[in-house]
């Protein structure tokens, strides 16, 4: 799918009816309460890989990503970066964690987000384990899963959402495409590793 297909994907998601309650695939979507994801681009299975084939893979989809994101904010203006590390933790501790973040922090590490035509809408890169395919997703729900009040519809955010100095120097380095070491470093703070689970 190229990424003007991709765009046209997201803008028929977009207008979609949002479901009441969790369902499964339809129409290339899976529904969620109050929510889509659907899938944009899925790679291949890395079982019998070297690794060289995951590295390529990689560099492919963080590229048609960057891509997307840059054709977004072209639309609605800057990104919101969100790291769902913290939602994943408090969802293995057992806390309550909003749809379709619940959803998403296991497989995504970064989702990159904006309210577009009074709808939240994201996207990023997933993955559930080192062999499996590689994911180039987009969400749309109805309200914000971070700010359900609508309070930050610009984007800086708060301090308590990430809008202080920390939080925007946090939101930088997410943004950071490439991961400047090689694809096997295991620092917290490498965006490639982050990116995605």
């Amino acid at each position: 799918m190229s990424t003007v297909e991709q765009l046209a994907a997201i803008d028929r998601l977009r207008a979609r009816p949002l479901p009441a309650a969790r369902g499964g695939p339809s129409r290339g979507a899976e529904g969620g309460p109050g929510f889509h994801l659907a899938d944009l681009r899925v790679s291949e299975e890395f079982w019998e890989d070297d690794g060289s084939r995951i590295r390529e893979a990689e560099e492919q989809f963080e590229a048609e990503c960057e891509a997307l994101v840059v054709l977004l904010s072209r639309r609605w203006g800057e990104p919101r970066v969100l790291d769902l590390t913290e939602h994943l933790i408090r969802s293995a501790e057992g806390e309550a964690v909003p749809e379709p973040l619940a959803t998403l922090c296991g497989c995504v590490g970064v989702l990159y987000a904006w309210r577009a035509g009074g709808r939240w809408l994201a996207v990023g890169l997933g993955r559930q384990g080192r062999e499996l395919p590689l994911r180039l997703l987009a969400v749309v729900a109805e309200e914000d899963p971070e700010d359900p009040d609508g309070e930050d519809r610009d984007g800086r955010g708060s301090p308590e959402t990430g809008g202080d100095a920390r939080g925007r120097r946090r939101s930088a380095a997410a943004r950071r495409l490439r991961c400047p070491l090689s694809s096997g470093c295991t620092s917290n703070e490498c965006p490639r590793l982050n990116r995605y689970r």
